[in-house]
This record gives structure tokens, C-alpha cells and sequence, in this order.
């Protein structure tokens, strides 16, 4: 089963990075090079504890469905999401938030995933997809990094829980 562990430092507070990580609206927006679309009832928001969401995306050039669910959360130092259907065999998302100092977070992502359709899932592994995967998680982090940075975090938060101010 590979695995792929990243850290990435971000400038701002673990609560912040935490809440942009869980962000519906940030993972679109991170997302626009597959054209990631929510297709479930919760399209807005911030993922909480046993909610689950849907998305439709184009990776490899083919469009798949995609659900997956909040299987733990310990606010502000960790989450996991896990896949309930989709095409891997399956996958499992822990995202960690280790804090440095009062402004500066550690986000630790490790995914573990199991490809399908068995020795061609493997050969497919080696071959390109945990690179593709590894860089898809990249760019999902640099623009959580980004967003955490600036000004725009708030626009990504839900105020309606009070949320603000991180």
C-alpha cells in the first residue's frame, strides 16, 4: 500500500490551517486543474465529524465520483478523511497540525492508498500514479499555504461559527 507523507510550514495559526484544510469551498478553489465539482447535499462549509462529501473530477483524463467521509476529528491537531466509494481500492487521509509557535503551523498530510484492479493497480503505482497523487496533494497545500498567509483565509471560513480572528 503506498503511502505519501508531506509537511508543509505555513505562516498562521493551527486553528486557521486546521478549518482551511476542512474547507469545502478552499478544496474547490485548490482543486480548479481537475474541475472538482461538490455533487452531495453539504456544498458549503466546513467538514465536521461523520459528515460525508461527494465530488465529481477529471484525473487521467477520466471523470470519476469520489465520496468521502470525516472518520475522526480532534480539533485544532488532527483529522482523517476516508474514502466510502470511489476508484481506489481505498484511501485514508490523516491530516495532522503540529504547532511551531503562536503563528506558524506544521500541516502534516500522510495518505495511504490502495490501488484497484490488483497487479496493473501496482504496476500503475510505479509507473505514475503516486507521483500524480503526490503532486495533486502539493498543490492542494500550497494553496491552503497561501490562502493561511494572506488576507483571503477569511473568505474560506465559515463565520457563522465563530471561527474568526485566527
Amino acid at each position: 500500500m503506498p503511502v505519501i507523507l508531506l509537511q508543509t510550514k505555513i505562516q498562521a495559526q493551527r486553528e486557521r490551517v486546521f478549518d482551511l484544510s476542512r474547507s469545502l469551498a478552499i478544496h474547490i478553489a485548490s482543486t480548479s486543474k481537475t474541475n472538482e465539482k461538490v455533487i452531495s447535499a453539504k456544498k458549503t462549509g466546513l467538514l465536521e465529524l461523520d459528515e460525508e462529501v461527494t465530488w465529481r473530477a477529471k484525473h487521467l483524463g477520466i471523470y470519476q465520483n469520489l465520496t468521502s467521509k470525516i472518520t475522526s476529528l480532534n480539533y485544532p491537531n488532527a483529522f482523517v478523511d476516508e474514502m466510502q466509494k470511489g476508484i481506489f481500492k481505498s484511501f485514508t487521509h490523516k491530516h495532522i497540525f503540529k504547532k511551531i509557535s503562536a503563528r506558524e503551523t506544521l500541516m502534516i498530510d500522510e495518505f495511504n492508498y490502495e490501488s484497484p484492479l490488483g497487479f496493473l493497480g501496482k504496476l500503475a503505482d510505479l509507473l505514475f500514479l503516486k507521483k500524480y497523487m503526490e503532486r495533486f496533494l502539493k498543490e492542494r497545500n500550497q494553496v491552503i499555504k497561501e490562502v493561511a498567509e494572506s488576507g483571503e483565509w477569511e473568505n474560506y471560513i465559515n463565520d457563522s461559527k465563530g471561527l474568526t480572528g485566527f
